[in-house]
């Protein structure tokens, strides 16, 4: 009975080699695209680098709007929080001693 006998190096060499020139072969025996088909996939090209141009613009349009609306959020919030009255410190000692007190009842 023999047994398997691996493939040495120069075997896997020779079969690594016989295959990179058929797939150069195969590479070579495609069909060129025709000047048509070149002037086509530059139109189509040109087209898709217009489309994204317009869709960056267009990004970058409402990034500007988007942050200019959070300027104007944020200003109307502070304006809203200038316009609260301060509250003196015998306010916030008494509305203290009342939660201290609420809490005190609840036990």
């Amino acid at each position: 009975m023999n047994g398997y006998k691996a493939p040495s190096f120069q075997d896997r060499a020779a079969a690594s080699l016989q295959a990179k020139e058929k797939a150069l072969a195969k590479l070579k025996a495609a069909p060129q695209p025709d000047a048509a088909q070149l002037e086509l996939r530059a139109e189509r090209r040109v087209e898709r680098e217009k489309l994204a141009a317009a869709k960056s613009a267009r990004q970058q349009r409402d990034d500007k709007q988007r942050l200019a609306e959070e300027k104007r959020a944020e200003a109307k919030a502070a304006k809203a929080k200038a316009e609260l009255p301060k509250r003196t410190e015998a306010e916030m000692k008494a509305a203290r001693d009342a939660r201290y007190a609420a809490r005190k009842s609840r036990k």
